[in-house]
């Protein structure tokens, strides 16, 4: 993760500490995830990893190629609605910088 780009770093903390808060909150979970929150970050996490955009991408829900299968993308979408409002008190940093990032604009489709 240290070679990354620094933006690819905090989208990876970003969706942790989303899955974090929803496991938590959802699971009862204290330090630890639940298998089934760390299968969905695990996943997340290589999405992030192949994402062709890297460092010029905006968020996901904006992006014009959607790399998750569609039982994925509907868990982070559970994940990140009941998250994203509550990431303003836990971590109010990574949610302004991540509400900042849904303000650009998509880059265009990569040519094949």
């Amino acid at each position: 993760m240290a070679d990354r780009h620094p933006r690819m770093r905090r989208e990876e903390k970003t969706v942790a500490a989303m899955v974090h808060l929803y496991c938590h909150d959802k699971h009862g979970t204290k330090a630890a995830l639940c298998a089934d929150c760390s299968a969905l970050l695990d996943y997340a996490r290589a999405r992030l990893a192949h994402c062709p955009y890297q460092e010029r991408k905006s968020t996901c829900a904006k992006c014009p190629i959607h790399c998750y299968k569609p039982e994925m993308r509907d868990r982070v979408r559970a994940v990140m609605r009941y998250a994203g409002p509550r990431m303003l008190l836990r971590h109010p940093l990574l949610a302004v910088l991540h509400l900042i990032d849904g303000w650009k604009k998509a880059p265009p489709a990569p040519r094949r």
